[in-house]
């Protein structure tokens, strides 16, 4: 069988055809000056070293495993040519949370709520540095309750890459609410990742349907390099 997207295989091929059928999944590109957004790439989601998933949650319960690691090494190139361009980039993360907002978060995933220091820090390979912008979220999407579209205009960014995790979570409630406020959006899926492969195809289907365009990072660079050209 020829895999062609990280959907094929868990969404059937009449299924797709239906939303081809309707319209859905036409690109809508990218604008001139891309921001990237670093969701959750702690290491609570990750771990400290790359192991398999039923390793790293004896560490971080809510770690993903070793998909994370996966991922970090892809953001780690699109940061790469982010930083060389100077087009802004944003950290949305989880802080330790205070016991009066918690939330429902604590009545969800209370195992989020008891976390060794350690897994609030960013991975050290993506850390942001002193022009990055940091913003830290309560909810699972990054503009829910945050500055996040004033930062964005400030900087004068016109679309979002959206990168980490998980997928069905933070990263889908980030790419639809930044598709609502019109930012053009790319999803690149190895550079996002989620503790069920089943999610995370279903959920990268669905965006790459509704909200955003979803490829692989090289495609993604590749589309970026050819911003790059026009400035």
């Amino acid at each position: 069988m020829n895999i062609k997207s990280p959907w094929d295989g868990v969404i059937s091929e009449e299924e797709q055809r239906a939303y081809e059928a309707a319209g859905f999944g036409r690109p809508t590109g990218v604008g001139k000056r891309p921001a990237l957004l670093i969701i959750d790439v702690q290491y609570r989601t990750v771990g400290t070293v790359s192991q398999p998933f039923w390793e790293s949650i004896k560490e971080f319960p809510t770690s993903c495993g070793e998909v994370g690691w996966t991922a970090v090494r892809q953001i780690e190139q699109l940061l790469s040519m982010f930083r060389a361009n100077d087009w802004p980039v944003v950290y949305a993360y989880v802080s330790p949370k205070q016991r009066f907002d918690q939330g429902r978060l604590s009545d969800k995933v209370p195992a989020i709520m008891d976390i060794a220091q350690k897994g609030y820090e960013f991975v050290a390979e993506i850390a942001p540095r002193e022009q990055d912008i940091l913003l830290p979220k309560k909810h699972p999407s990054a503009f829910f309750g945050t500055p996040l579209v004033s930062y964005l205009i400030n900087a004068g960014a016109d679309s979002i890459v959206v990168t980490g995790c998980t997928t069905s979570g933070c990263v889908r409630g980030s790419v639809v609410d930044g598709f609502a406020y019109n930012f053009r959006t790319l999803v690149p899926h190895d550079a996002v990742y989620d503790r069920s492969q089943t999610s995370h195809a279903v959920n990268l289907f669905d965006m790459a349907a509704k909200y955003a365009d979803v490829a692989s990072t090289e495609e993604i660079l590749a589309i970026l390099g050819s911003v790059k050209a026009a400035d």
